[in-house]
């Protein structure tokens, strides 16, 4: 026995058979810290939707549904090192596709709220579909072509709509049908509330399912491929089959996102899902924080709470109605990019990592100030 197989713990020197306990113990453990995080997140969501209004309820829903797809790019740029301009058409699949399937329901008769799942599971396999082609090409390929393939994406997926507009009825987009809140809740619940309740249900399970994928070892692939990939090849792993898997996960995430829009907004049209959406999403988890879920967070908050601030802006000038209509289309995009500059001056971290280094430094000087 060498000395290092004999510094072993004894559950480790008999090789894989020992290793395995220990393995699923510590996954088992994740799981069940993921786990009551996942219902205490969902326990505070529902006491707030009672706080609140109805528009904040909506406003809420609105941050899960941007959450599916920022914690889906926060896992292909920021944990495998893909750069994706094509988020936001992945999301237009998803929604397309629930509207497609609510649709189709509608038509045949069928009625029911598990009906919606259904839609939103299929918008999940649609999109998984269509980022398993990009990614296999995305795989092939570095730097600016990479972007510039997953930029074709975002300007080809919506003008599909446009051009098959016997399908996706082009410009003016498709409703969603969906069924209203069931009646075990009250004749008066509110119809917000319900939004935010199905939008946070499916929002946190996504994020139950990305966690337990970041800590397991598919994860540590993510990153050993991001930070150098002729090492991870020399250390055994498949580098185009890990590019291919991180992009389905973010593609079926980010499908999720924009059926949960789609269901939101009770509609779906090309406008909603421009070029625009791709790179706000992007500019987002590097604000929020590229690698953690956390700065996902706060990227999803910023992409609903610019809008209103937007328009306080416009408001608070007085301008012509052409002028305040040109300036709120482009404020948006002006705003992200002069905090974008300032956060990666000030915080290249990210928002995520500035309070992550303010908590550090606080617990620092804590013993200090007891003693």
């Amino acid at each position: 026995m060498s000395a290092t197989r004999a510094a072993l713990p004894p559950r480790q020197r008999e090789g894989g058979a020992g290793e395995r306990p220990v393995d699923r113990g510590r996954r088992g453990s994740t799981l069940l810290r993921h786990l009551a995080v996942l219902l205490a997140v969902g326990l505070v969501l529902v006491a707030v939707s009672y706080a609140v209004e109805p528009f904040r309820n909506f406003q809420l829903a609105t941050v899960a549904a941007y959450l599916c797809a920022t914690a889906g790019l926060t896992v292909l740029t920021g944990l495998n090192g893909q750069l994706s301009l094509g988020h936001g058409a992945l999301m237009a699949t998803g929604a397309y596709t629930v509207a497609l399937c609510q649709n189709a329901f509608l038509d045949r008769g069928l009625t029911g709220g598990w009906l919606l799942a259904l839609s939103l599971v299929a918008a999940v396999l649609g999109t998984v579909a269509v980022g398993a082609v990009v990614g296999v090409a995305a795989a092939r390929l570095r730097g600016p072509y990479l972007a510039g393939v997953t930029l074709a994406v975002a300007v080809v997926v919506p003008a599909l709509a446009v051009t098959f507009d016997g399908v996706f009825n082009g410009e003016q987009g498709l409703s969603v049908p969906v069924e209203p809140p069931p009646l075990a809740l009250g004749a008066y619940f509110p119809y917000e509330r319900w939004q935010l309740w199905l939008s946070g249900a499916a929002t946190l399970l996504a994020l139950l399912l990305v966690a337990n994928l970041i800590r397991s070892r598919y994860g540590r692939t993510f990153r050993a491929v991001r930070d150098d990939e002729v090492a991870a090849r020399l250390a055994g792993i498949h580098v185009a089959r890990t590019q291919v898997l991180a992009f389905v996960v973010s593609a079926a995430t980010a499908g999720l996102g924009g059926g949960l829009l789609a269901m939101l907004a009770q509609s779906v049209s090309p406008g909603a899902f421009s070029l625009t959406l791709s790179l706000f999403l992007l500019m987002a988890v590097v604000i929020g924080g590229l690698g953690r879920l956390a700065g996902a967070l706060w990227g999803a908050v910023l992409l609903v709470a610019l809008p209103d601030l937007t328009h306080s802006v416009t408001e608070l000038l007085t301008l012509s109605p052409a002028v305040a209509q040109r300036l709120e289309g482009n404020l948006p995009l002006a705003i992200f990019g002069v905090t974008l500059i300032v956060v990666m001056i000030a915080a290249p971290g990210g928002v995520q990592g500035l309070l992550s280094r303010l908590g550090r430094a606080l617990l620092a000087r804590w013993p200090a100030r007891r003693s």
